[in-house]
């Protein structure tokens, strides 16, 4: 998981869309922008932990003691193509440390500004002024925030904080999807494959922001982008690894990212991408090589699928979609069809439904049908 916690503890997650803050024709990031948006999202999820309804008493303690934010991002892929800059490239690395480095001096200096409004976090308030004053330097010298600008570790042992931690790195799968850039921090998986959907491996999916670039340039070969269009399959696992550890510089908490490596990566080369997230300082790490499960949610190409059933096509909102014809008289059979375990699928009714990893699965067309993750 991306966000360790201490016992009973909750974090409420949010993501800056950072996609909306490229300036398409000068190339650049509107950082003015970004840092406004950046300061209302830490109020906002501030106010939520008072807002929320706690269950157990000893998650209202510990949630109220710490007030911990979990501010992330989304759309960092999207940024990098909008400036023109090549995911995990000198250049893009730069831009990256810079885009970090603004989000997290922002909202630890907002996070102050609230200190002075309402108070610091009640942990890290002791019972008389001297204990209260050691619990600030304390905080203030831990390795994260010895890292941090010598103005906001001072604002912090005169005013305090607000909240115990403000940054984390969530992935952002659905939500990203949701509105169409790159989720998380993670570069294009690429910029046309397959999603493992509900019905199998039948999902095209072709990124938008290729689209976009093709109408602002009409003259461009869609086989041939620019190199900054360069997807998670085609970059070096070392790069995906340098790229993590640069942001998790300006990452009080954790981060979720994977390391995408080829098919036939060793395991001494794993070991050796996973000795690199560690000299450059990340707190942990993912690595997974391209094939090494049977079932994967994306691919590349098309999985085949072998099913009896006859098969419609029709396109929604340029997506070529497959869609399996189930439609049959269950009165003509005695067996169960459906999504629990040991029911027959009502994909491709030949396989039977197991728990797979956490998923009800239909063993003969791998369609995930149930998930309890």
């Amino acid at each position: 998981m991306e966000q360790p916690l201490a016992p009973y503890s909750v974090c409420n997650l949010a993501a800056v869309n950072l996609a909306e803050f490229a300036d398409k024709e000068s190339k650049t990031v509107n950082y003015e922008k970004l840092k406004e948006t950046v300061r209302v999202g830490v109020r906002m999820q501030d106010n939520v932990i008072d807002a929320t309804p706690y269950f157990l008493e000893e998650n209202k303690v510990q949630a109220l003691g710490e007030r911990r934010v979990g501010l992330g991002v989304m759309g960092l892929a999207d940024l990098l193509i909008y400036c023109e800059k090549e995911y995990g490239s000198e250049e893009g690395n730069e831009l990256v440390d810079k885009v970090f480095e603004a989000i997290a001096t922002t909202a630890y200096r907002e996070s102050i500004e609230l200190a002075k409004e309402k108070g610091s976090f009640p942990f890290l308030i002791g019972k008389t002024d001297e204990e209260t004053k050691a619990l600030r330097e304390a905080y203030i010298n831990t390795g994260f925030m010895k890292k941090m600008p010598e103005d906001i570790r001072e604002s912090i042992l005169e005013h305090g904080i607000r909240n115990s931690h403000l940054l984390t790195v969530a992935p952002t799968g659905s939500t990203g999807t949701m509105v169409g850039v790159s989720t998380g921090l993670e570069p294009y998986f690429s910029f046309t494959y397959y999603r493992s959907g509900r019905l199998g491996k039948f999902i095209e999916v072709k990124a938008g922001i290729v689209e976009e670039y093709l109408k602002r340039h009409p003259e461009a070969d869609p086989e041939n982008l620019p190199e900054w269009f360069i997807s998670s399959m085609s970059l070096a696992p070392e790069a995906h690894a340098d790229v993590q550890c640069i942001i998790q510089r300006w990452i009080d908490s954790s981060i979720s990212k994977t390391v995408n490596a080829p098919r036939g990566y060793t395991v001494e080369q794993v070991e050796s991408v996973y000795e690199r997230l560690y000299k450059g300082g990340a707190k942990g790490g993912t690595v997974y090589v391209d094939g090494s499960r049977d079932s994967q949610v994306l691919t590349l190409k098309a999985e085949e699928n072998e099913m009896d059933s006859d098969y419609v096509e029709e396109t929604i909102e340029q997506r070529k979609v497959v869609l399996v014809n189930t439609i049959q008289d269950l009165r003509s059979t005695n067996v169960t069809i459906g999504s629990e375990v040991g029911d027959t699928c009502p994909v491709c009714r030949q396989g039977t439904v197991e728990e797979m990893g956490g998923c009800n699965t239909c063993t003969n067309c791998n369609a995930q049908l149930k998930c309890g993750l």
